[in-house]
């Protein structure tokens, strides 16, 4: 449909958080002004919009590069409701923030935390039900959402006026654009499986790679995981499965050369590897998820981050991990102007030691900072990206993983503060180590400082001048 004709009322319970768009977004990044009547101003129409009874949610409205999306977070509207009404609202929801975009849009990929394993046929039959032979890439993990309800949803969509998506099966999703192909892929099983941590691990290792060999792509291509590994800090033998994940892991990637990439920024002086999360879930189970990218666009370059106020992964001592967790703390990646910088799993961890034990509300602000730091123009620029950067305020979404459900809301509080109106879903799940208490990840959109660049090009000249003059 062309977006020119659209013209639908805005439900003022389903207005965005935020708007992060880019020169080609029609609000130049700014938000829609709010009436005190619930009524929107959009474009030149006004509407007078009565309330919605839907569940609860919020998103964020994308037009990064040249492609408009949505983030989405959505729970359903009263706890201790019936599961599978629940599911209806969460599900009628994002229907109806997709049915009031200006543009049409689909659901890509959504990841389900549940409070019980037991409710995930019923969300499977009702998005079989709903979504058709449009299903997204879906996974289901264990993790009670810590607001009481059975479950939340994230989801992301994008728009169907210039990207072609393909519903390959239900482990696999292919978007292309512009000379932009984006691949998501899943694997392992919500159901707790057989075996030890390791061969668990490396079978959905092994599983990914061969999801993303029937879209004509490898782990070569890929820059962001998840791994959802039940009992994390459990012991397997000698070993916490956790650790035992990233022996396969370190197994699995040692032949992949990450690094050798075409789109990989040059002269990059530490290891390169995806960005990741690995959380903890109830159970025994290990679900994976993974995203690759490719293209032979030349205005197209990666970046993987690594933290000023951390010592890398891949770099810690081995009483941490006898083979240590092979991830980037973050992934960028700059399409001309537009940087999207996909920010792992991150905690109360400076250099490589665990801060504030036992305290929620230090960790989880030491956390912050520690992406705040992460994404920072600063540290774009120590390696080799000037005029790049973000702040917590330009993330477009976030997930916080808290340990002990007493420590919800003062988690909450601190968050709220520091990221404002950011999407979030919070999540009960174990985190890596026996000492920290949140994990938090999320992803970031901004645009390069144009006028930061255009003075440095302005100084240069001059300097290039005044040398030429002596």
């Amino acid at each position: 449909m062309n977006s020119s004709k659209r013209s639908l009322p805005i439900c003022y319970r389903l207005i965005p958080d935020r708007q992060l768009l880019d020169e080609k977004g029609e609000a130049n990044g700014s938000e829609l002004p709010v009436l005190a009547t619930g009524r929107r101003m959009a474009g030149r129409a006004m509407y007078d919009v009565p309330p919605c009874l839907l569940g609860l949610q919020h998103h964020t409205v994308l037009a990064h590069d040249g492609i408009r999306r949505l983030a989405l977070m959505v729970t359903s509207e009263e706890v201790g409701s019936e599961f599978r009404d629940q599911v209806w609202e969460v599900m009628s929801t994002m229907r109806a923030i997709l049915r009031q975009q200006p543009e049409p849009m689909v659901i890509t990929t959504a990841t389900v935390f549940i409070n019980d394993s037991a409710n995930v046929p019923i969300v499977q039959a009702l998005f079989d039900a709903y979504f058709g032979d449009q299903m997204p890439l879906t996974r289901f993990v264990k993790q009670p959402p810590c607001d009481g309800r059975g479950l939340a949803v994230e989801a992301w969509a994008i728009s169907t006026l210039g990207a072609k998506v393909e519903f390959v099966d239900k482990s696999l999703v292919t978007v292309e654009y512009e000379g932009i192909r984006w691949i998501y892929a899943g694997a392992g099983a919500v159901e707790d499986g057989d075996g030890s941590a390791y061969d668990q691990s490396a079978e959905v290792l092994a599983d990914l790679n061969s999801t993303l060999e029937k879209a004509g792509a490898s782990f070569h291509d890929v820059v962001r995981t998840w791994f959802y590994q039940g009992g994390i800090t459990e012991m397997d033998g000698d070993q916490e499965r956790y650790q035992e994940l990233n022996r396969a892991r370190t197994d699995f990637f040692a032949h992949i050369p990450f690094h050798s990439r075409r789109l990989m920024a040059p002269n990059i002086a530490h290891s390169v590897y995806p960005a990741s999360t690995g959380i903890g879930t109830l159970g025994k189970s290990l679900v994976a998820g993974c995203m690759a990218l490719q293209t032979d666009r030349e205005d197209m370059q990666l970046l993987p981050l690594e933290n000023p106020l951390q010592t890398p992964s891949f770099d810690y001592p081995e009483s941490y991990s006898p083979k240590t967790p092979k991830f980037s703390r973050a992934m960028a990646l700059r399409i001309g102007d537009a940087v999207t910088t996909w920010v792992s799993g991150t905690a109360s961890i400076v250099n490589a030691e665990t801060v504030f034990p036992d305290d929620i509300e230090k960790q989880t602000d030491q956390t912050l900072t520690n992406i705040e730091q992460l994404i920072a123009r600063e540290n774009f620029e120590s390696q080799g990206w000037k005029g790049a950067g973000a702040t917590l305020r330009e993330l477009a979404k976030v997930r916080v993983y808290v340990k002990r459900p007493e420590d919800y809301e003062k988690c909450r509080e601190v968050c709220e503060r520091r990221l404002g109106s950011t999407p979030v879903i919070y999540a009960q799940a174990d985190v890596c180590r026996a000492d920290l208490l949140v994990e938090i990840e999320g992803v970031a959109f901004s645009t390069l400082q144009k006028a930061l660049l255009t003075k440095e090009k302005e100084k240069s000249l001059c300097e290039s001048a005044s040398l030429s003059s002596v």
